[in-house]
């Protein structure tokens, strides 16, 4: 396939002008002179300078790359329709629908914008991290920075210590036995050559205490509502954790809170201000 360079630049262009500030968790800022987002915004939505950016706007530069693109679409919030017509645009063949999906859909995402004060993050049905905000990083780390299998919190759990240092010691049990039924399950609903069974295939060939759990064969622990986490920073905190379901694309934005005036609350403020220097 070969890139369309003037229709892509031009759905570009058009898309960018449909979106306002506060579609994307932007401040409106200063008055503007024409509608729409302007470039470096777009730009910063999608993880990319805005030179790059620019030149597929002006029909210039490189054919942009799958990885490219998918953030594009990501930053400008297009449905899955939208994003499969910028792939084929920019000469590439879209992601096959169906399995496990990093695309979030805007309907997601404009929730997610709107919760910049509070620890909040969008996973996949795998515990894969693709949206965090300022809060959550300051509460748990970056974890959309992990790649492979260790984007799975699943996978991290049963192979890097630093993962379990961050929940209470009285929960480890519980979350490890959780882990391997959520993917027990996923395992089996998805077949044997999913991303799930690969996961589960590889930490049995790994991991002692993961064959212990998984020869238990539990289905159905669910996460429980209460989380008790111990940060390096502030020590121990009780949160309580809220889940929206995207069924459509089995993605989950799970928001964090704490009850109003408790000692956690406070730790979770101050983490809020810490979080806001480092970034």
């Amino acid at each position: 396939m070969e890139i369309d360079r003037p229709a892509l630049a031009d759905f570009l262009r058009r898309r960018r002008e449909l979106l306002q500030p506060a579609d994307v968790g932007l401040p409106a800022g200063a008055r503007r002179r024409t509608g729409g987002l302007r470039r470096e915004e777009v730009a910063g939505l999608s993880h990319m300078s805005t030179d790059y950016y620019t030149r597929l706007e002006q029909q210039r530069g490189p054919q942009p790359s799958e990885q490219m693109i998918a953030a594009i679409a990501q930053g400008l919030h297009l449905t899955l329709d939208e994003r499969d017509h910028l792939f084929h645009l920019a000469g590439h063949a879209p992601p096959a629908r169906g399995g496990i999906d990093d695309h979030v859909s805007p309907g997601l995402l404009r929730i997610f914008d709107r919760l910049h004060d509070t620890p909040a993050e969008i996973v996949t049905e795998l515990g894969e991290t693709l949206r965090q905000t300022g809060p959550s990083v300051a509460l748990t780390g970056d974890l959309t920075r992990f790649r492979g299998p260790q984007r799975s919190i699943g996978y991290r759990w049963f192979t890097d210590p630093d993962t379990r240092a961050l929940y209470d010691p009285r929960d480890h049990d519980y979350l490890g036995r959780m882990f391997a039924s959520g993917l027990r399950q996923f395992a089996a609903a998805r077949g044997p050559h999913s991303r799930a069974a690969a996961l589960a295939e590889q930490l049995r060939g790994e991991n002692d205490e993961f064959r212990r759990v998984w020869e238990l064969h539990e289905v159905g622990l669910r996460p429980r509502e209460t989380k008790r986490y111990v940060h390096p920073e502030v020590g121990a905190l009780t949160l309580a954790c809220q889940t929206l379901l995207d069924e459509d694309r089995g993605h989950r934005l799970l928001v964090y809170t704490a009850a109003p005036g408790s000692e956690s609350a406070e730790k979770l403020r101050l983490l809020s201000v810490l979080g806001a220097q480092a970034l």
